[in-house]
């Protein structure tokens, strides 16, 4: 409206001024200089979304005629200058995105925050997965690999690897402590065990003890392997574990009776029930503990996030590290997916209708554009004064 304001007014500016001479003439010909640039611009304006007037003016309604490559064009700018790696991984760098993300993470409630929903959001997971699946997985996935693999060998490999690190020893001694508690608590039972395999004819004192004395020595025993790490037992058991580790990589023999084994034991139907079993076992174990709201496993994730928050801040390093970790992500989408998310322009301008893309358009960038025929007006006037002023100079 103000700009076809204006341009009405500088039509009636004309007409009255029409004919004058002095200081109306420059007035004259300023209102007719603004009315071409009014209707110029108007009609430069127009010609981008449809016809002026209606008429089939060649070079107009550019936009509903050429929106096709219009939509291409645009997808190949935003391709190359915003899916671009170059770009995408100095925007990273320098926005220290872990640095935010570190200050972030330290605001009141943020960690816990992240801690609900992720805990929620596993809690949900867990519990929709079926008995039915899991039992599907292990019996169609995991066992035919398991039975089609080999794992004399790499069995045998682990085996070294912990013997070499001595990894074994934590195991051994927590078994040996255990039965020399077990065999403590339950004397009494031990005790009758050795009593029942004495022979009918001995007399019962004497077997009482002998059975006391059996008793005796097997927790002494038990002690001295536990409480010596080199005694002979424990040599002998090590000696054996690296037998057997070298067995499992490179006797033959070995190797088909502990596959012999591998497979009488997954041929079992227990293996499935079993392992549900356990399944069901950790994952309510699991959704317990993401449930409660005031456990030991929240406690520690929230704590843990807050830790890891303040090093992002505090550690340089650390904040680089995990910023050069986004770029590589990030350059990684872009390089291979940044053409076919730029295709998403194309084809969301290719199924608009022209008519309709031309409207979506001017909507949006109507306000300038009337503000060009305002321009056109001011300026045209502004040249039309000129060049009359010229005109009587000359």
């Amino acid at each position: 409206m103000l700009a076809t304001g204006l341009l009405v007014f500088a039509g009636i500016v004309y007409v009255t001024t029409r004919g004058s001479a002095g200081l109306l003439a420059y007035v004259n010909a300023g209102a007719e200089a603004s009315m071409v640039g009014a209707i110029a611009d108007w009609f430069a304006v127009t010609a981008l979304f449809r016809h002026p007037l209606g008429l089939p003016v060649p070079h107009t309604a550019i936009i509903p005629k050429r929106k096709e490559s219009l939509g291409a064009s645009l997808q190949d700018f935003v391709a190359e200058n915003f899916l671009n790696e170059a770009v995408v991984r100095e925007r990273i760098t320098t926005s220290r995105l872990s640095a935010r993300i570190g200050a972030w993470v330290g605001e009141p409630g943020s960690a816990e925050r992240v801690v609900d929903v992720s805990a929620k959001a596993l809690a949900d997971g867990l519990n929709r997965v079926k008995h039915d699946d899991v039992a599907a997985v292990i019996r169609d996935a995991i066992i035919p690999k398991l039975l089609d693999e080999p794992l004399s060998p790499a069995s045998g490999q682990m085996l070294a690897e912990i013997l070499h690190d001595r990894a074994h020893v934590g195991a051994v001694d927590l078994a040996l402590s255990e039965l020399h508690r077990w065999l403590t608590k339950n004397a009494a039972d031990v005790q009758a065990l050795v009593g029942q395999r004495a022979p009918w004819w001995s007399p019962v004192w004497l077997d009482e003890k002998v059975a006391v004395w059996v008793y005796g020595e097997v927790l002494r025993w038990v002690a001295e392997i536990r409480d010596s790490e080199r005694h002979m037992a424990r040599r002998a058991l090590d000696d054996w574990f690296a037998t057997l580790a070298q067995n499992l990589q490179h006797d033959p023999a070995t190797q088909q009776r502990a596959e012999h084994l591998k497979r009488r034991v997954l041929a079992q139907d227990k293996v499935v029930d079993t392992s549900i079993a356990l399944w069901d076992a950790l994952r309510r174990a699991l959704v317990a503990s993401l449930e409660d709201h005031d456990g030991m496993l929240r406690a520690r994730a929230i704590e843990e996030l807050h830790d890891f928050g303040r090093k992002l801040v505090e550690d340089d390093e650390v904040a680089s590290r995990l910023d050069g970790l986004f770029a590589d992500g990030a350059a990684y989408v872009v390089n291979r997916y940044g053409s076919e998310v730029a295709t998403i322009i194309s084809a969301t301008v290719n199924r608009w209708d022209g008519e309709e893309t031309a409207q979506r358009i001017e909507l949006h960038v109507g306000r300038d554009l009337q503000f060009i025929r305002i321009n056109g007006t001011v300026v045209g006037g502004l040249a039309g004064v000129a060049i009359h002023t010229f005109s009587q100079f000359v």
